[in-house]
């Protein structure tokens, strides 16, 4: 399949018109429903917690580009909505997506640091965690250069987890990509991929649901908070009785 071996030699392929004018309404309807006005600049974590997320992470929808990657059983593990606006509009350097949303915290060998994230525990995983995920940013607004699209550095996903030093030499050497993308095309990533996004010069909404998904069971009793997906049932594996609300994200958060 094209997509997955572009994928598997750039660490990133766009899929076009994945959404037709008829889903992306809904799904804004959904977004303007998840928070209200300046609750939401920047964005949302924990969208998994909202059933029509849920629905559309494990549909056959998202599934059928996901699954030829990652293989079958493989699963969504988080979901966030990044929303760059006039009032919300950051810069994000150059960096990999290195942490994952875990049910509690156990001291597991290549496992940390950990982070609070919107009330939701995080860590970052082994590398070989993060090479068994993909994640699926699906625009819900037209996005070119001026309004903050995703730049992206090819096949550096292969190079393992970086630190600042070989970010920087990666970066001087290989030339961006900008994946400028329509309303209803899904951009799939690499988490390990550099990427990088300017501040939008034409400030307008650049709505964007970011799922992660997996195929990969963590060490040592440690549990993915989120897991859906086509052979998952819908319950949170492991987590707490209580979890945490659906927060907002502010705007120097990454995406």
């Amino acid at each position: 399949m094209k997509t997955n071996s572009q994928v598997a030699r750039d660490g990133f392929c766009l899929a076009r018109g994945l959404l037709d004018s008829k889903s992306i309404a809904k799904l804004i309807a959904l977004v303007e429903a998840s928070a209200n006005g300046e609750d939401r600049r920047g964005g949302v974590r924990n969208l998994l917690d909202l059933p029509g997320f849920r629905a559309l992470a494990a549909s056959p929808l998202t599934l059928d580009v996901v699954l030829p990657i990652l293989g079958e059983g493989a699963f969504a593990v988080r979901g966030i909505l990044f929303d760059k606006t006039e009032g919300a509009n950051w810069k994000v350097p150059w960096h990999q997506d290195v942490t994952i949303a875990v049910t509690e915290r156990i001291e597991v060998e290549g496992y940390g640091p950990w982070s609070l994230k919107a009330g939701v525990l995080h860590v970052q995983p082994p590398a070989s965690v993060l090479e068994r995920m993909i994640s699926v940013r699906i625009h819900l607004d037209d996005c070119p250069a001026e309004n903050g699209a995703l730049r992206v550095l090819p096949g550096t996903h292969r190079e393992g987890k970086l630190n600042q030093r070989g970010v920087d030499a990666l970066a001087s050497e290989i030339a961006p990509v900008t994946c400028e993308a329509v309303a209803g095309d899904a951009l799939l990533m690499r988490p390990l991929l550099l990427h990088a996004s300017s501040s939008a010069s034409v400030p307008r909404h650049r709505r964007i649901i970011h799922f992660d998904y997996a195929n990969v069971e963590l060490a040592a009793g440690l549990g993915w908070r989120e897991r859906y997906g086509s052979h998952v049932s819908e319950s949170r594996h492991g987590a707490p009785e209580h979890s945490p609300p659906v927060q907002v994200l502010r705007s120097n958060g990454s995406g």
